[in-house]
C-alpha cells in the first residue's frame, strides 16, 4: 500500500482567480495572455492609505513588539496622521528622484512610517540592505549604490553600526535622521522630533502632483550582476502589480489579509509584494524580527503562536524550519492553522518532499491540507508575473500562468524558452545605466533571463514549469543568487597553480560546490608519478591531495555568507569534451550544459560516502 499523496487530501477552499490563456505563436515565438482583463487601479499607491484611514480608521495596519514584547500598534487612522506629519517634515529638504531617501536599517515601525511619509511627499526612497553597512568589512556595495542613487537624506535605524561606512563613503554632511538623534558621535535629526512637526495642507497639495509614471522608490537587484543595477519602481508598477495580486488571490476581495512576516523591505518580496498586499487590500501586516536563522527563529515561532494569518508567505528555507515545529508543538498548529487558507512560497524552489510534509501536517491536524501557491517574478516588474492559479502544484517548479495584465512571450535562447514580460508592472528601465532598456527586446518584452518549459509539450495552455536562468547564475534553496563569474575568479585566481577552470553548481542546494578540472601537466609533475600513470592515480595521489586540501582551508578566507563560500570541491577525472558542447575551441566552458550532463559528478560532489576527489570547506 503506497503513501498517501498530497494530492489525495481534501483541501481547504479558498477563493482564487482563473488561469485561463489565450495561445498564439509567431516568427517561433509563443505569446500568452490572460483571458481576465485587468481591472483599474489607483493612480497612486498612497492613494489606498487615505482611503484606508477614511473607511477603516481603527483598522489595525502594523504592528510590531517592543522592548517589553508588547505590540507597538498603529491604525490606519493613525498610520496616516504620522505620515502626513514626517511628509510635512521632509518637504523642506526637497528630496527627489535626482536625491532620494535612503533607509539603511531593518524592518522597523520607524522604517514603516518614513516609507509612508516620504511617499505622501512625493519623495522616492530605497531600502538598502542592512548588511552593506552593518556586515560588509568593505562599503564597496554601499559606494557604489550611494553613487548611483546620489542620495539627499539617510535613516539609520537607531545609528549603532552605520557610521564607519557612511564617513567612508564622505555621507556624514547628509542629513541623517536616527532614533536617538545621534550617530555615534555625530549628531543627527532625531526621527521622533519629525513626527511632531504638524501637517498642513501642503502635504496634500504635494500628493495631488504625483502621477502614476512618478517614482515611489528605487530597489536594487540582487544577483546576476557583480554590482546591483537600481531599477526604479513607479507608483504605476506598484499598483497594477497588486490589482494583479488581488484578482489572483480572490480571497482578498472577502476578507482583509492578516500577514506575520520577516521579510526584508529592500527586497521586492518583503517590501513590494507582501507590505504591498497589507495596504491594497486594507490588510494587517505584523512585522516579525525572526529569521530562519539558528538563534533567531524562535521569535517568529512565538509570533505564530500568538497571531493566526489568513496567509502565510516565506521562502523555502524558512517553510522548511517552520515544518519542523509545527511536527512538534501542538500549540503552534492551534494558532497557526486557525485562520490560514494559502501558503505561498517565491525566491527559491519548494522541494516535493517539504510540499508532501507541509500538507500531511496540516491534514493531520485540521482534516484539510493547505493550498501551497507560488509564482514567478522579479525586482523588475515589481515583482509578479505568474502565478499557480488553475490546477494545484502538478511537479515541483511549477509556475503557473501569467497573470491578469501581464503578457508573456516565449523565445528559444541557447536551446531553452526565455521568459520575456510585458506590462504596466514592468520598470522602465534601469536607473543610471548606460544601457537602461538594454534588457527590452524589440516588441518592449523585458527579457527576464528566466527559462520556462511547458508542462505539457502538447499544450501551452496547461501552464509553464520553472527551467532555470539563461545565463550561468543560478539561485540557493534561499533564494540568494549565486555570481558564478565572482568566484570562477576567485577560484582560478587563488587555485592558479593547479586549477585549469572550474563549473559552480549549487541551484536549489543550501551550499555551493565546485567542480574542478586541473591542469593536467603540472598536477601530473606534482604527483610525482610518470606520464603514463592513470589520472585517477593522479588526482588521488598524496601530494595533489595535500595541495587541494590546503587550497580548500583558505579558498574562503574572508567570506562567511553561503552566496560567498565555496563548501565543497570534486576533482573531474574527465576533461570537458569539445564534441559534445561542453567547452569551446577557445576553452571556454559551458556552465550549465557542464552542470547538466555531469550530474553524476554533482551528486558526488554533494554526497555523503566516502570519496578521494571531493573535499569539504573546514
Amino acid at each position: 500500500m503506497h503513501a498517501p499523496s498530497y494530492l489525495d487530501y481534501p483541501i481547504r477552499p479558498v477563493r482564487l482567480g482563473g488561469h485561463e490563456v489565450t495561445v498564439r505563436e509567431a516568427a517561433g515565438a509563443f505569446y500568452i495572455t490572460p483571458q481576465e482583463a485587468l481591472k483599474p487601479y489607483p493612480e497612486v499607491l498612497s492613494q489606498r492609505l487615505y482611503e484606508n484611514a477614511e473607511k477603516y480608521p481603527d483598522r489595525l495596519f502594523a504592528a510590531r513588539r517592543g522592548d517589553g514584547g508588547e505590540w507597538v500598534r498603529y491604525t490606519y487612522a493613525e498610520t496616516l496622521a504620522a505620515a502626513r506629519n514626517i511628509a510635512q517634515a521632509l518637504l523642506p529638504y526637497r528630496l527627489s528622484a535626482e536625491r532620494p531617501l535612503m533607509i539603511l536599517s531593518e524592518n522597523s515601525l520607524e522604517a514603516f512610517l518614513l516609507n509612508f511619509g516620504a511617499m505622501l511627499a512625493g519623495v522616492p526612497y530605497a531600502f538598502v540592505a542592512p548588511a552593506y553597512s552593518l556586515v560588509a568589512e568593505q562599503p564597496d556595495k554601499l559606494r557604489h549604490v550611494i553613487d548611483t542613487l546620489t542620495p539627499g537624506m539617510f535613516f539609520a535605524g537607531e545609528g549603532t553600526g552605520f557610521r564607519r561606512h557612511l564617513e567612508a563613503c564622505g555621507q556624514l554632511g547628509k542629513p541623517i535622521i536616527t532614533t536617538t538623534g545621534d550617530l555615534e558621535g555625530h549628531a543627527c535629526l532625531k526621527f521622533d522630533d519629525l513626527l511632531s512637526v504638524p501637517a498642513t495642507d501642503e502635504v496634500e497639495a504635494r500628493h495631488a502632483q504625483i502621477r502614476p509614471d512618478d517614482i515611489a522608490k528605487f530597489l536594487f537587484t540582487s544577483g546576476s550582476t557583480a554590482l546591483p543595477k537600481v531599477v526604479p519602481t513607479t507608483h504605476k508598477m506598484l499598483c497594477s502589480n497588486q490589482q494583479m495580486l488581488r484578482q489572483t488571490l480572490a480571497m482578498m476581495e472577502d476578507e482583509p489579509p492578516v500577514l506575520v512576516d520577516w521579510l526584508s523591505w529592500h527586497h521586492t518580496f518583503g517590501g513590494s509584494h507582501n507590505l504591498g498586499i497589507a495596504l491594497y487590500n486594507a490588510g494587517t501586516f505584523y512585522i516579525d524580527d525572526g529569521r530562519p536563522v539558528p538563534g533567531r527563529f524562535g521569535e517568529t515561532i512565538r509570533n505564530l503562536k500568538e497571531i493566526s494569518p489568513t496567509m502565510y508567505l516565506n521562502v523555502p528555507v524558512a517553510w522548511a524550519q517552520l515544518a519542523n515545529a509545527l511536527q512538534e508543538d501542538a500549540g503552534l498548529r492551534e494558532t497557526f492553522f486557525k485562520n490560514v487558507k494559502l501558503f505561498f512560497f517565491a525566491g527559491a524552489a519548494l522541494s516535493q518532499d517539504l510540499w508532501q510534509k507541509l500538507s500531511d501536517i496540516s491534514y493531520a491536524h485540521c482534516g484539510e491540507r493547505i493550498r501551497i501557491m507560488a509564482g514567478l517574478g522579479m525586482t523588475e516588474t515589481s515583482p509578479s508575473c505568474t502565478f499557480t492559479t488553475g490546477p494545484s502544484n502538478l511537479e515541483a517548479g511549477f509556475v503557473g500562468f501569467p497573470a491578469p495584465g501581464c503578457g508573456v512571450k516565449l523565445v528559444p535562447v541557447d536551446g531553452k524558452l526565455e521568459l520575456r514580460v510585458r506590462g504596466p508592472h514592468v520598470m522602465p528601465g534601469y536607473w543610471r545605466h548606460d544601457n537602461p532598456r538594454g534588457s527590452f527586446d524589440e516588441e518592449g518584452f523585458y527579457c527576464t533571463g528566466d527559462a520556462v518549459r511547458l508542462l505539457n509539450p502538447d499544450n501551452i495552455e496547461d501552464g509553464l514549469v520553472y527551467d532555470g536562468r539563461i545565463a550561468e547564475d543560478f539561485k540557493l534553496v534561499t533564494g540568494t543568487f549565486v555570481n558564478v563569474g565572482e568566484l570562477r575568479n576567485r577560484m582560478l585566481i587563488q587555485g592558479n597553480e593547479l586549477i585549469e577552470d572550474v563549473v559552480l553548481a549549487g541551484e536549489g542546494r543550501d551550499e555551493i560546490g565546485a567542480l574542478v578540472f586541473p591542469k593536467p601537466t603540472v598536477t601530473r609533475r606534482m604527483s610525482g608519478l610518470g606520464s603514463d600513470a592513470d589520472w585517477r592515480d593522479v588526482l588521488a595521489s598524496a601530494p595533489v591531495q595535500a595541495w587541494f586540501g590546503a587550497f580548500m582551508g583558505r579558498i574562503n578566507q574572508g567570506y562567511s555568507a553561503s552566496s560567498k563560500r565555496i563548501a565543497r570541491l570534486y576533482l573531474m577525472a574527465e576533461p570537458a569534451d569539445v564534441g559534445l558542447g561542453e567547452t569551446t575551441d577557445k576553452g571556454t566552458l559551458n556552465q550549465r550544459l557542464l552542470r547538466s550532463r555531469r550530474s553524476r559528478e554533482i551528486e558526488a560532489l554533494y554526497g555523503q560516502e566516502e570519496d578521494p576527489f571531493r573535499f569539504i570547506a573546514p
